[in-house]
């Protein structure tokens, strides 16, 4: 009767993780695409402001243009679809520095208006745990946000 018992629960404890596991998934991210009206002046933008390699357009369709976030994560810019897009700053991406003050400097450099989350202009936002974060528009008035979270 022991035997069975033993037996019984092993196979309950079996059959539970089995289902589990069986229904159990894991999603990461992989790219971000955004609608543009002129591909060639967002990809200079993505290019010379941020610093992003270009990287082959597996889709080979034109007015598609493909860079590298690094670790195998992309942006896409796509100017085929031409609906209007209704943008806000909570409707951002972020990216991060290890060396913010030279990208700061950069940006400045380049007069790319920048803000803090409030939208004070040329204000650097100083979270309450130390990250130091700018919000800039690219060319057709997508939020991207630059902070200092250590890589």
């Amino acid at each position: 009767m022991r035997k069975i018992v033993v037996f019984l629960i092993l196979l309950t404890s079996a059959s539970q993780a089995f289902c589990q596991n069986e229904n159990q998934f894991q999603v990461k991210f992989n790219h971000i695409a955004l609608s543009v009206q002129d591909v060639d002046k967002a990809a200079d933008f993505y290019h010379n402001v941020l610093n992003l390699n270009e990287i082959t357009n597996r889709t080979k369709m034109e007015g598609i243009r493909w860079f590298s976030l690094g670790e195998g994560k992309e942006l896409h810019l796509i100017s085929i679809v031409k609906e209007p897009v209704t943008i806000n700053k909570a409707v951002h991406f972020a990216l991060s520095t290890s060396n913010f003050e030279t990208f700061l400097k950069n940006v400045q450099t380049m007069k790319i208006t920048y803000s803090d989350w409030p939208g004070e202009v040329n204000k650097v936002t100083l979270r309450a745990d130390g990250i130091k974060q700018i919000y800039i528009q690219d060319v057709d008035g997508y939020w991207i946000e630059i902070n200092s979270v250590e890589q």
